[in-house]
């Protein structure tokens, strides 16, 4: 009977005319996005839960950093995925630390979680269409998106990082503006 009921189930959700309400209403799509954060915000309470509701992002996060940080010679010294206390008492999830920090390479290191951004937009744009219009498929999506794009903003001490050098926030802000202005 469980069985019948399971797969009765399954057969609503996934009919065309569910699919078809359920994708076009953009209401359906913040309230899995807000049910989703709440449920992530309720881990907090424990910094281990917290740690394996947030890894799949962390691990994103930091390996942008890392990355980056390689490619322009920051020398990455130590990756971590732990969580720990900072000090002001919040959890710090994860951190890259790295050994040669300088103007030109300050900036894109500590900015490098904005990489995430392209790679969220890619999967809308490319993968997303390619996938089978289940409901199962659309709730993945959805929860594959949210980590991406709320991984993909630096933290304050990315910030911190980044404001460290003003030559190479002025670099940096050059090139942008000049390819802004060339567009």
């Amino acid at each position: 009977m469980l069985y019948d009921v399971y797969y009765k189930f399954l057969s609503i959700i996934n009919s065309p005319e569910f699919l078809r309400g359920f994708f076009d209403n953009r209401f359906y799509l913040i309230l899995l996005v807000i049910l989703l954060m709440r449920v992530k915000y309720a881990t907090y309470q424990s910094m281990w839960l917290s740690a394996l509701v947030n890894i799949p992002g962390t691990v994103l996060h930091e390996a942008m950093h890392y990355l980056v940080g390689m490619i322009l010679n920051a020398r990455p010294c130590n990756f971590t995925l732990l969580p720990r206390r900072g000090e002001d008492g919040s959890y710090v999830m994860g951190s890259v630390a790295f050994r040669n920090v300088t103007f030109y390479n300050a900036v894109p290191s500590a900015m490098a979680p904005l990489l995430l951004l392209p790679i969220g937009f890619y999967i809308n744009r490319y993968v997303l269409p390619q996938l089978p219009p289940t409901f199962f498929n659309y709730v993945v999506y959805v929860l594959l998106q949210t980590i991406i794009i709320e991984n993909a903003v630096p933290s304050g001490a990315d910030f911190r990082v980044a404001g460290m050098y003003v030559t190479g926030i002025l670099l940096y802000g050059f090139v942008f503006l000049s390819l802004f202005l060339m567009l």
